[in-house]
């Protein structure tokens, strides 16, 4: 299986749900998220030959769900309620909460300047362990399991190690064994890289992306992200305790909140959800696993939060939620001459060193002869990124450069912005009446971002909280 682009899964999607055309009443062109979330059941019952309200379920435990063998045990339960329910099961896990920290510390004290290769067959080694304890446990309950490592199935991805992304993933062998009733435990976070044979893991948090790709490639009827915490909400309810849980989020908004500051769901993994309308929920492994109805082949139980198209949220608030970024770094480079191509010979190597640049703003001076740029990136990335630009200056041409990592990105999110004028504007009056400064803003449809001295992260998020009506009961 190739993960495909937008436009090539437009053209795909009516082929799949061809058969729902002549009670669906809709043509086939139209896209697959006009089709309500029953109707897209009944097509694939009828298509992939499901009976009855049998279901084929990824569920995805992360590090702090299995950050023992009484907390895997668990998460057991969990699959356990899907597999009595004549569910088809697949399992990712994370690795134990710690040990990839653990890991990468025995990397970096061997070596600080280390093979890539080598460092990614050393950290993927957590989700192994992970995956071996959770079939032994599921097995002790008499349910059929055998764990995968991502180089088994194949997960295929690029050469990038410690960041590889997905190519594609061969399912058939793992296809037969779920559909014949045995649960597959694939270890999350890591791949293959096929052309050196090499493992290859895909950053922080890839272990959600691993979960909907898999789902993708088994034709899930829903992805479950199992955490912390019980869903998705307006902000962190550490600082704002009167943050409410969203019951709906569409997939523009999670992929926002996820870029922007949001913990719960790594970024790739809501593109890929959003681009193969996967439908994923993200709940709580600390929920009763009693009190958690099984998936059916037409329906699923609104708990924790449902990351869904934007059709399926009947009503939706101007603002959705408020997320902030602490691991930001503001650079500003002062007296860049202000002709063609300046910005091309800054960025161009930085992209090369694969460093990731977000907000960017540009200051011509009075006498138009050059010009400051402000930008944003990873703080840390940032003795990187000064030793990138430290290396082009040649290139570049004079100038000099400021660096902070005192700063913090808050984000106002929300799909209702798209048809209600005036949100910036009170979002920045706001923050003036706080004496809050902003350094550099970006925009969206459905989204604005503002850099501040990280001083004011908590007042900030407070005040806009409030401002927008996400206090409300």
């Amino acid at each position: 299986m190739r993960l495909r682009t937008a436009s090539e899964v437009a053209v795909a999607w009516p082929t799949r749900y061809e058969v729902a055309q002549s009670w669906a009443g809709t043509g086939l062109n139209n896209p697959v998220s006009r089709f309500p979330p029953h109707e897209r059941a009944r097509a694939d019952a009828a298509v992939f030959g499901r009976e009855g309200g049998m279901a084929t379920v990824v569920m995805k435990f992360g590090g702090t769900s299995v950050a023992n063998v009484e907390r895997i045990r668990n998460a057991a339960q969990h699959v356990k309620r899907e597999v009595d329910a004549g569910n088809q099961v697949a399992v990712v896990v994370s690795a134990m909460s710690g040990a990839t920290n653990q890991l990468v510390a025995w990397v970096r004290e061997a070596s600080l300047l280390h093979d890539a290769r080598e460092y990614d067959a050393v950290v993927a080694s957590g989700e192994q362990v992970t995956a071996g304890l959770t079939a032994i446990v599921l097995q002790s309950m008499g349910i059929s399991a055998r764990s995968w490592q991502g180089w088994q199935v194949p997960i295929k991805t690029n050469n990038a190690h410690g960041s590889a992304r997905i190519a594609g993933i061969e399912a058939g062998e793992i296809k037969q064994r779920v559909a014949a009733g045995e649960v597959a435990v694939v270890t999350g976070f890591q791949g293959i890289e096929p052309e050196r044979n090499r493992i290859a893991t895909l950053g922080r948090g890839g272990s959600d992306t691993s979960a909907v790709a898999l789902a993708i490639a088994l034709e899930a009827d829903v992805c479950d992200i199992y955490t912390d915490v019980d869903g998705v909400y307006t902000t962190d309810p550490r600082i704002v305790p009167k943050a409410r849980r969203l019951p709906k989020v569409s997939y523009e908004e999670m992929l926002e909140m996820a870029s922007l500051g949001s913990k719960v769901l790594q970024t790739r993994s809501v593109e890929l959800a959003m681009v193969y309308r996967m439908r994923t929920r993200v709940l709580s492994s600390f929920m009763d696993p009693t009190a958690i109805e099984p998936v059916s082949g037409e329906s699923w139980q609104d708990i924790g939060t449902i990351v869904c198209d934007e059709e399926e949220i009947v009503e939706s608030q101007v603002v959705s939620g408020i997320a902030y970024a602490k691991d930001e770094a503001k650079v500003t480079i002062l007296k860049v001459a202000d002709k063609p191509g300046v910005a091309a010979r800054i960025f161009g190597p930085l992209a090369e060193a694969n460093i990731n640049v977000d907000m960017i703003v540009q200051n011509v001076t009075p006498d138009g002869k050059s010009t400051d740029m402000t930008f944003t990136v990873q703080a840390s990335e940032l003795p990187r990124a000064l030793e990138v630009l430290k290396g082009a200056k040649a290139d570049i041409g004079y100038f000099d450069v400021k660096s902070s990592d005192d700063v913090v990105k808050i984000s106002v999110i929300g799909i209702g912005m798209r048809s209600h004028a005036g949100v910036a504007a009170l979002m920045f009056q706001a923050l003036a009446e706080k004496g809050i400064n902003i350094h550099a803003i970006t925009t969206s449809e459905i989204k604005i971002s503002v850099l501040i001295d990280a001083a004011y992260a908590e007042l900030a998020v407070r005040t806009l909280h409030t401002l927008y009506g996400l206090d409300k009961d």
